[in-house]
């Protein structure tokens, strides 16, 4: 159908309803055969006759359901912005786009940054919608100014949560409803002493604000080792730190981590970049317990576990941007990542064993990259005194796929 004129319309809609869309756009929705939407949706445009559709359940049917409305005058309706955390993205990725016009409206985030009188440049765009409200934690930082489109009536008060047990309850958290209609509501307070009721469509204003003792958690690799769940066998901060640094997080990239233990280069490969992925392969249940709670806590709860041994548990695996070997290192394990990894993809590897460090000086020498040693020394109590006790150096080899 390239080249034919686009029948699909995706209408960004404000509380204010068909009063608040453009002439032009209005006179779309107007002469709509079918309009496509959510019960709210459907209430603000009422008044125009055309065949109604509600969301399809399971929610991914719905590109199936509107090529099946093909050559018919087709709209949907959409809150705010189609194309910011909506439903219009996730059209746009199916249907080609020279068969669809986007009609963006006001976002709930410009409402309420006009509200707050924030600048759109100095804050966070977050959307816990659908989606686990644990991932808002990574954002959490002193002076951070966040707007949150929430899940629910509840999502408020769990945030506030978030916060207090993290040493910023003094930070002010501001809830918005209703934004741009008659019925706009404001409920503000302190995340120690949340306990307003809000509508169950809201968005949220939060000023971080830290206490002294504030827990610092910083999206730049390197968290304190005392943050992470573990049985002593996790990448420590100095060689994570250097490890994160070789494999680039970036948005929207998957890593593999191998052998993945309690997940800290997972969760901090995710944390670094907006909508990063990561599968984490650990054969042991026990640690992929571990792994899970840690990226709970620390605001990475799309991290996608596996069982398995590798490098069995690699096949069928979507194709990584980066891969991480901490563990079960072989040069069969190192053959079926690299055959995988996407061009200019960064494998990074470390053995602590002189085992596993023949390995890879057996790869470097066949591939190239770079081999380092890594050896970080801690100043501990030795009697009434201080001395230096070293940990176990790590062999470190990278390279990226060109």
């Amino acid at each position: 159908m390239t080249g034919a004129a686009p029948w699909l319309h995706i209408v960004g809609i404000g509380e204010d309803g068909l009063a608040g869309l453009t002439p032009a756009t209005r006179s779309v929705v107007e002469a709509a055969e079918i309009i496509v939407g959510g019960d709210r949706h459907h209430n603000l445009s009422d008044s125009i006759a055309a065949r109604r559709v509600a969301w399809p359940s399971p929610f991914d049917a719905l590109v199936d359901q509107l090529n099946a409305f093909r050559g018919q005058r087709v709209v949907v309706l959409a809150t705010g912005d189609p194309l910011w955390f909506s439903v219009g993205a996730r059209i746009g990725r199916a249907i080609p786009p020279d068969q669809i016009v986007y009609h963006p409206q006001l976002s709930a985030f410009q409402l309420a940054a006009a509200r707050m009188g924030w600048s759109m440049a100095d804050v966070e765009t977050l959307t816990v919608h659908g989606r686990p409200v644990e991932q808002m934690i990574a954002f959490i930082q002193p002076d951070a100014r966040l707007l949150i489109l929430t899940t629910g009536a509840e999502t408020p008060a769990r945030i506030a949560r978030f916060l207090a047990e993290r040493g910023f309850g003094q930070s002010s958290m501001t809830v918005l409803a209703n934004m741009g209609g008659a019925e706009e509501k404001r409920f503000e307070g302190r995340a120690d002493g949340w306990n307003h009721e809000v509508p169950a469509f809201n968005t949220l204003a939060v000023h971080c604000v830290a206490a002294a003792d504030a827990a610092l958690l910083p999206r730049v690799p390197g968290l304190s080792d005392a943050l992470f769940r573990s049985d002593g066998t996790m990448t420590k901060r100095e060689v994570r730190a250097a490890t994160l640094a070789k494999l680039m997080p970036m948005r929207g990239a998957l890593l593999w981590d191998i052998g993945t233990g309690s997940g800290s280069v997972a969760i901090e490969w995710m944390r670094a970049a907006r909508s990063a992925r990561a599968i984490g392969i650990e054969p042991r249940a026990d640690r992929r317990a571990m792994a899970a709670e840690n990226a709970l806590a620390l605001g990475t709860p799309r991290f996608d576990l596996r069982d398995g041994e590798v490098p069995q548990a690699l096949d069928g695996l979507p194709a990584p941007d980066a891969v991480f070997i901490g563990g079960g290192l072989s040069a069969a394990v190192f053959d079926a990542a690299f055959a995988a990894l996407k061009p200019l993809g960064r494998l990074v590897a470390n053995a602590v064993t002189l085992e596993s460090e023949t390995i890879l000086a057996e790869l470097h020498a066949r591939h190239g990259g770079d081999l380092v040693r890594l050896s970080v020394d801690r100043a501990e109590a030795v009697g009434r005194y201080r001395g230096w006790r070293p940990s176990m150096t790590v062999t470190q080899w990278s390279l990226v796929k060109r």
